[in-house]
């Protein structure tokens, strides 16, 4: 009969060990549960209990978080009936001493146990422990076998044993100490000596673990994590980690997240046309500003006033999805070289700017970190490339009196969102255009300023946005949380963005906030033009979201300025 001692919410750590009699690996099994605040927890399938001394083995050092339920806020437990019966209870105590092998990372303890003593108390006075029923032990074992079940899959011990053989040794790698690896520990990481220049070294381990397991692991090399200092050929101390292939490499693309995406394609189409409609603002039937402008307006106007505008904002609506479409197309141009797969796109609408951008995510595990920042930037690039040209075209043709049938009436205010293209904007088309309530320029201008805005927010470095991936590739994940922290503050304050601070940073932490997985070369750096750049790009963003305050615009002659 199974027995148990426990405590109130206590947390504990839970192993499962094999015991053997004569030879006999099958012929018992026990849950042994560590001591943790003097938690403890253990059961058997029978009710005899051995006189001999045993060895217990540890079938894996799995480690899991359960937490005890006692009887009373002391820890006793009663038995049936409400009787305490700890003397007649066949119980053992289990004192296991734990010794971690180097060479299979199995462990093993050996326990005596004697029918006249009992478990050691839970609390500060001797526990009374009495029988419980078999199905409380069935549930013991099947919340173990659940947890096996719902968690990753593990590197399998006898693999371990025979690459640490097998492909480590002298000449590459010498193996000193090995700890969990993984997001839950379901990998090995493999600490030790490097004894060669670390990209061969890499290169040849890749290959001898193919050769050995197949497709079965991804071998990762990674910084050796609290590290007491770098290399002595240069650079960090590296470190090995090893992945079961299903648990590193991402899943692929759902029949539901097409359609998902395809949804988020549509809705992102219609708020690009009402992005154009909207642009209109000098031309809709007052009803209908009214209700859109006036708080106090209740009824709703007729809609179908706006059909006749909606053919007039397609141009509008073209522009900004092109930009999108076009960030997407430079994603997968730098991926395909690299033999890099990409998700479909899962665009973000957005009634401001037609588009908060899109969501990709790499369908593959990146070979190094130059991978990672030449994809995350060639997106971001492409659509303000595209996005500048639009702009510039649509303030020239702004100034060009042949175009005046063509533009449309916007507040000077939207030239105070953003420093750089206010003072673009400033410089093209002269102060007395600027310095007025309202400005005329053609729908390009809109287009294209929405697009630069899309590009600049998507740049920035914090989380899983395109910046983000590239400033961790670049200068690695403790920068990433450093600027990730600073540009949260920003958004927060309103420093960035203006009054799309908000949603944009709640977007951000809603969807994108996790950094990215780690390449397979995740040491080697990307070469210092590349930071260069990407620093740059960084600069251009902070000009782009920077608002301009009153007293500037004014002398600077972005918008008129009214003080009562």
């Amino acid at each position: 009969m199974a027995t148990l001692t426990s405590c109130s919410f206590c947390i504990v750590n839970l192993k499962f060990i094999r015991w053997t009699q004569n030879g006999n690996p099958s012929r018992k099994r026990i849950l042994l549960l560590e001591r943790k605040s003097k938690c403890f927890l253990w059961g058997r399938q029978d009710d005899q209990v051995p006189k001999k001394r045993h060895r217990a083995t540890f079938v894996r050092p799995n480690f899991y978080r359960f937490r005890c339920f006692g009887a009373n806020d002391r820890g006793d437990n009663v038995g049936e009936g409400g009787n305490n019966s700890s003397k007649d209870s066949n119980l053992a105590t289990a004192t296991s001493s734990m010794d971690e092998s180097e060479e299979d990372r199995r462990m093993s303890t050996t326990d005596e146990f004697d029918s006249d003593k009992s478990p050691p108390s839970v609390s500060s006075r001797p526990p009374t422990i009495s029988p419980v029923e078999p199905a409380y032990n069935n549930f013991q074992v099947d919340s173990f076998k659940l947890m096996e079940l719902l968690g990753p899959e593990k590197v399998d011990p006898g693999d371990v044993k025979l690459i640490k053989e097998k492909l480590f040794g002298y000449s590459t790698f010498w193996v000193t100490k090995e700890e969990p690896f993984g997001d839950l520990g379901e990998g090995i990481l493999f600490l030790g000596n490097l004894r060669g220049k670390r990209e061969e070294v890499f290169s040849k381990l890749q290959s001898q673990l193919t050769d050995l397991m197949g497709d079965k692991y991804n071998l990762f090399m990674v910084e050796e994590p609290n590290s007491e200092g770098p290399d002595p050929r240069g650079g960090p101390r590296v470190s090995f980690g090893m992945l079961r292939k299903e648990v590193s490499e991402p899943q692929s693309t759902t029949l539901w997240q097409y359609v998902i995406a395809l949804l988020l394609f549509l809705l992102t189409i219609g708020s690009s046309v009402e992005l154009g409609i909207a642009s209109q603002i000098n031309r809709l039937p007052p009803e209908v500003v009214k209700y859109f402008t006036d708080p106090n307006a209740i009824e709703p106007p007729d809609m179908q006033l706006l059909f006749p505008f909606v053919e007039s904002a397609l141009p509008l609506a073209y522009g900004v999805l092109g930009v999108q479409l076009f960030h997407e197309v430079g994603h997968f141009l730098a991926a395909f070289p690299k033999k890099v797969k990409l998700s479909i796109p899962y665009f973000i609408p957005n009634i401001t700017l037609g588009s908060f951008g899109a969501i990709t995510q790499f369908k593959s595990i990146l070979p190094d970190r130059k991978t990672k920042v030449d994809i995350s930037l060639a997106g971001p690039f492409a659509g303000a490339a595209l996005s500048f040209s639009m702009f510039s075209v649509g303030l020239l043709l702004s100034s060009n009196p042949d175009a005046a049938g063509d533009l449309v009436q916007v507040p000077s205010m939207l030239f105070q969102g953003s420093l750089l293209l206010g003072l673009i904007s400033r410089a093209i088309l002269g102060y007395a255009a600027m310095h007025a309530g309202t400005v005329s320029v053609h729908p390009l201008v809109i287009a294209g300023w929405c697009g630069l805005t899309t590009s600049a927010f998507n740049m920035l470095p914090v989380g899983c946005l395109d910046g983000g991936r590239a400033v961790q590739g670049a200068f690695g994940k403790n920068a990433l949380i450093g600027f990730g922290l600073t540009t949260y503050t920003l958004l927060g304050l309103g420093v960035l963005g203006g009054p799309l601070s908000l949603p944009w940073g709640l977007y951000v932490l809603i969807c994108q906030r996790a950094p990215e997985k780690p390449c397979l070369n995740d040491v080697t750096e990307v070469g210092t033009w590349r930071k260069t750049v990407l620093g740059a790009a960084i600069l251009l963003v902070v000009l782009t979201l920077f608002p301009v305050w009153d007293e500037l615009a004014e002398e600077l002659g972005i918008g008129l300025i009214t003080t009562f």
